[in-house]
């Protein structure tokens, strides 16, 4: 399992980082990125201390990890500033909360995440005909949820996706020891958004491509 939106005590998940990181390892994961929520009260606050338990920890376990961030809530027009400024202080994965239908995000947002070059803009919704274009265009992947809610648009988002050629990536955005899976359960997900069997690897591939992007 490679899982890159996950969240640590520095937000609102449940675990500090190395405990999070353990029990990645017990699940069989490959590689986990860190992207604790942030704006501009906490940016430079959150980003060097998740870089710093990981540099600390990171000869000692098994498997790659990843300092990240996930630009939660922002307006629109200021997201492109704070993706700048995430990887600036060290950010290897750069998430944006996209437009989820559980949820009140600003409208717009999936665009300006695109048009910023975040790496993934997590649980876009019913993102739209001409964002998908323009994720395509950019490059940008978009994400399959594992979260409860934002799954609930995984049918929309992997069908377009796929018939378009916009890359995915399957993450559980997880904020709980319970919210870590396997990768049957991973593939399990990938399956009820109705992925077929023959492009799920590739999906994970990708996932590793954006892993040794990010360790370069």
């Amino acid at each position: 399992m490679i899982d890159l939106h996950t969240h640590s005590i520095f937000s609102d998940g449940e675990l500090i980082p190395a405990e999070l990181v353990r029990r990645a390892v017990v699940k069989g994961y490959e590689a986990i990125a860190i992207t604790d929520h942030i704006d501009q009260s906490n940016i430079d606050f959150i980003i060097p201390r998740i870089v710093k338990a990981i540099a600390a920890i990171r000869q000692h376990v098994s498997i790659e990890i990843i300092p990240g961030a996930e630009i939660t809530h922002v307006p629109p027009v200021l997201i492109p500033d704070i993706v700048r400024e995430a990887r600036q202080l060290g950010a290897r994965i750069v998430v944006v909360h996209g437009e989820t239908i559980v949820e009140s995000v600003a409208e717009g947002t999936n665009r300006a995440a695109i048009e910023a070059g975040a790496d993934i803009l997590a649980h876009p919704g019913l993102i739209t005909n001409e964002d998908l274009k323009f994720a395509k265009e950019k490059g940008i992947t978009l994400e399959i949820s594992g979260r409860k809610g934002h799954s609930l648009s995984n049918g929309h988002v992997a069908k377009w996706a796929i018939e378009m050629g916009i890359p995915l990536s399957l993450n559980t955005d997880a904020h709980s020891p319970s919210d870590l899976i396997t990768m049957g359960f991973a593939r399990q997900i990938l399956l009820s958004a109705r992925v077929e069997m023959e492009r799920i690897d590739s999906i994970f591939q990708h996932s590793r491509g954006l892993v040794e992007r990010a360790i370069k």
